[in-house]
């Protein structure tokens, strides 16, 4: 399986990225995805996940600023981030597991992850 994510860049507050994680090696239609965040010195966490048929759950953080999809065509997930702000700066993942619930609250236990993309969020 291959996560690439993408999407990242430095950006002031108050901005907007699309952030693009493309899913190789598995049948991206039947998976959950769920992107996730690390900030330097703390642990990773989810920040939204999109399940099979688009029923999507975003961290309390960072709803109404963010929104997460998906193109089945394209086995691509997208992560839509607006009103940017400093604490949201991190390196960001996506993973997928063909069970909601373990995207949402077992991630941590996922084995493999891709590089990430770098979010920078200046004030």
């Amino acid at each position: 399986v291959q996560l690439q994510a993408s999407g990242g860049g430095l950006v002031q507050a108050g901005g907007s990225l699309r952030l693009s994680c493309r899913i190789s090696g598995r049948p991206f239609s039947n998976y959950a995805v769920g992107w996730y965040r690390q900030a330097p010195g703390k642990q990773r966490e989810w920040v939204a996940v999109i399940s099979r048929d688009s029923f999507t759950r975003y961290r309390d953080s960072v709803k109404g600023r963010f929104a997460i999809s998906r193109d089945n065509a394209k086995n691509t997930v997208y992560l839509q981030m607006n009103s940017l702000k400093t604490e949201d700066t991190a390196v960001y993942y996506c993973n997928s597991d063909l069970v909601f619930g373990a995207v949402e609250e077992g991630f941590r236990t996922f084995g493999f992850w891709g590089q990430g993309t770098q979010v920078t969020v200046s004030s």
